[in-house]
């Protein structure tokens, strides 16, 4: 009886392609070339995960409730062969019913090439959806906590950024709900970034919610757990401020920051007192508009309490007319500062929108298509790590040109890198192409992923 890779590769040898003639040579590819790899860069995460700690963190948060004399496959190879294979962009189970035989990701999940394959897609789905929701929350918390580990201890000041998106589901997932907002049958995430005082962004918290979740849901929940993790790493005394479009500003979410000692700064729908109070800057950008046309912008702010607030707040106003039609968009906030400095500030939340496109475009977290919510929800945890592994490389990168760079270009041409995989008796070899034009980034990138691991203190 033949084993899975003989049987694979005997499938290989019938699939013979004839390719136009070279000089008068045929030209005839199979795929029957042995221990080669198309992603040799997953060693790359594997020692990134390594000096991270985020594979572990997840793994040792799940309780594996199956029959240990039968298990041929851990739970930390199962997570390490997700979040990797996610990372590489083999989002979907299925992948792995052949990338399970692949050197690369045996070699990172711990198995040598003599070794038995890893787990195949219906191993990995059963893994998927005997998650609890208890091994969810903690692998959350724990993770939360490996991402707050990059963020150095002396910082003073942080941005908190929430946002929701959309995930659509072309199933029969439960909970998944037609949104009136997005048009489609879907599920709602929420997702937490923390952006460092020199603009570096790390995914913080996500939360799947149902199709027809509104903007408020899950949402203190979520805050209070990324504050309390926030200050647990950069202390009590770090100055938090809370960034969020026009979806969320409003009285309760307001309520909620002032109690728990928080800044915000959150867009404002607009409404006519909040029109009338802005008149004066509306008058001046009408008369700048009459000078300078399109591109004209007036900064104003006034006082303003609504109906259900308790308080009032200081909203900043901005208001521009394009096209002959005035444009005002309103923030409110408990900041100091001059009013264009203010808006500077909010816009800035913008960016967050191309990490949220590219968490769901590069690391494919739309790929919810489970039957069970918390099968969903601990699926896109899994990919949430794997985007905290792609973003831990990106910022091992600093000062290159890479630093900046999307995380598919980063997979695309620093970890998609064929290799001839050896197993001698005391190495593994990896025979990378000669040609190769990135060989000088994947030696600064090794040189960084072996540099002991600084750990800062504080004074007590």
């Amino acid at each position: 009886m033949f084993r899975s890779t003989e049987v694979l590769l005997m499938t290989s040898l019938q699939m013979k392609l004839d390719l136009p003639a070279v000089s008068n040579k045929e030209v005839v590819a199979c795929f029957d070339g042995g221990d080669i790899t198309s992603d040799a860069g997953l060693l790359l995460l594997r020692e990134a995960d390594r000096r991270l700690g985020i594979t572990a963190a997840l793994s040792s948060c799940i309780e594996d409730r199956r029959q240990q004399g039968k298990v041929d496959h851990p739970v930390d190879e199962l997570v390490q062969t997700r979040v990797y294979g996610i990372a590489q962009g083999y989002s979907d189970c299925n992948d792995m019913d052949t990338m399970r035989h692949d050197p690369a990701l045996k070699l990172s999940c711990g198995l040598l090439l003599q070794d038995g394959p890893l787990a195949s897609q219906p191993t990995l789905c059963r893994f998927e959806n005997a998650v609890t929701a208890r091994d969810v929350k903690q692998a959350r918390i724990a993770l939360a906590r490996v991402v707050l580990q990059q963020v150095e201890k002396d910082v003073k000041v942080v941005v908190l950024e929430v946002d929701g998106t959309d995930d659509p589901c072309h199933g029969q997932q439960q909970l998944e709900l037609f949104n009136g907002y997005y048009r489609e049958h879907c599920y709602v995430p929420l997702l937490v970034h923390l952006v460092e005082p020199d603009g570096r962004r790390h995914l913080l918290l996500t939360l799947l919610r149902p199709g027809n979740a509104s903007s408020g849901k899950g949402l203190a929940g979520t805050m209070r757990e990324a504050i309390k993790l926030v200050r647990e790493r950069l202390g009590k005394q770090v100055s938090i401020i809370v960034r969020a479009d026009s979806g969320f500003g409003n009285a309760r979410f307001i309520e909620f920051l002032q109690s728990q000692r928080v800044s915000f700064v959150l867009g404002l729908p607009s409404n006519e007192a909040l029109t009338r109070l802005a008149v004066p800057s509306h008058l001046q950008a009408a008369a700048g508009y009459w000078f300078y046309r399109d591109g004209y912008r007036v900064f104003g702010e006034f006082q303003y309490k609504a109906k259900v607030w308790h308080h009032h707040q200081r909203v900043i106003v901005k208001v521009e007319i394009t096209q002959g039609s005035f444009n005002p968009r309103y923030v409110v906030t408990d900041l100091t500062g001059e009013p264009e400095e203010i808006y500077a500030f909010y816009s800035a939340r913008g960016e967050q929108e191309n990490r949220i496109k590219e968490f769901k475009l590069d690391m494919d977290s739309g790929r919810t298509s489970c039957c069970s919510f918390q099968a969903n929800q601990f699926r896109l945890l899994i990919h949430t790590a794997a985007y905290a592994l792609m973003n831990g490389i990106r910022g091992l990168l600093k000062g290159t040109a890479w630093q900046k760079a999307q995380m598919a270009t980063l997979r695309m041409r620093l970890l998609k890198v064929g290799a001839r995989v050896v197993e001698s008796v005391r190495r593994v070899w990896l025979h990378l192409p000669t040609s190769y034009p990135n060989q000088r980034d994947w030696q600064h990138l090794w040189q960084k992923l072996c540099m002991p691991v600084v750990t800062t203190t504080t004074p007590a």
